[in-house]
């Protein structure tokens, strides 16, 4: 089988590598620009770049994929698989593979089309969540579905530790969904459009805490979010606001304080929400490093957060 495999985001490399150690070999990758990463803005390529040219796979880099279906299409490719590529497919490339072109996402759908499925399902409260394989058509995460597997969403499961677990899952999603693309038993399931719902992608500043919301939507919020965008709220210190980044874990606690307010409780940080309150362990000051709520407090005296 030709295959293509268009993906940027790490959570493909699990797939990209079951290709090259299981095949089919894909016989090119496409993946977006390098990126000028940290403080000093190096630019870097993404992981699964670095990995293709290793193995030998040669590696397109478009500004916009459409730009090179000629390219694309002189390779004659059976199958197109995308994953956590970061561009919307364009009609000259829906149609460049003689077999299908199919994408990986990371969630049940229709529940939670869009970029940041994997927060939404913890932010939400979901149970469970999972790997769905799907046609590709020009409505985003709309095409009908091939087949889907899940997983359990655990109690303390965070944004990082979910999309591991789902990283690791779709390569044998993938391989199902080939193995019957090639015997022609593939399905297809339309959505049920009434039924779906949108996450777009998450900016770092949509990381702020609303205390007015209750401990629970607040615990998973912070779990969610972690590592990106990360959460954060704005602690009054000596009169200066400044940015207050919080980690998980953190604890439901059942205490009676106003939305923002602040208490020590047995040497412990705990913040009043719109229902209960919410006991913090780990934090990051403005400007200085990662620590415990305790050591926070033996330095500093926040007076409030919004």
């Amino acid at each position: 089988m030709r295959l293509i495999f268009i993906a940027t985001g790490d959570i493909a490399l699990p797939s990209f590598r079951y290709l090259l150690e299981q095949g089919p070999r894909p016989i090119a990758l496409v993946t977006q620009l390098d990126k000028p990463v940290g403080r000093h803005q190096t630019l870097t390529p993404p992981t699964i770049k670095v990995e293709a040219l290793a193995a030998g796979i040669p590696v397109f880099q478009p500004e916009k994929i459409g730009d090179i279906a000629g390219k694309l299409a002189a390779m004659e490719p059976e199958v197109l698989v995308v994953m956590a590529y970061g561009q919307i497919l364009r009609q000259n490339v829906l149609t460049l593979a003689s077999k299908a072109i199919i994408n990986l996402h990371a969630s049940l759908l229709p529940r939670f089309r869009g970029a940041a499925c994997i927060q939404a399902a913890i932010d939400a409260a979901d149970r469970k969540t999972g790997v769905t394989a799907m046609h590709v058509v020009r409505e985003l995460d709309a095409g009908d579905i091939i087949l889907a597997k899940s997983i359990p969403i655990a109690a303390d499961e965070t944004g990082g530790t979910l999309h591991d677990r789902l990283a690791e899952l779709a390569p044998s999603v993938m391989a199902e969904t080939l193995s019957q693309l090639a015997a022609g038993t593939a399905t297809r399931v339309p959505q049920e459009a009434a039924e779906s719902c949108y996450v777009s992608k998450l900016e770092r500043d949509q990381g702020r805490l609303d205390w007015s919301q209750p401990a629970t939507a607040l615990e998973r919020r912070i779990r969610a979010y972690d590592p990106w965008p990360g959460t954060f709220t704005v602690a009054t210190e000596a009169g200066h606001s400044r940015r207050l980044k919080i980690f998980p874990p953190t604890t439901v606690v059942h205490q009676s304080l106003a939305a923002g307010e602040v208490a020590v409780i047995d040497d412990q940080l705990v913040i009043g929400c719109g229902k209960d309150a919410l006991r913090i362990e780990t934090v990051q000051p403005e400007g200085g490093r990662r620590m415990s709520a305790r050591d926070y407090l033996r330095g500093r005296q926040p007076t409030a957060l919004g």
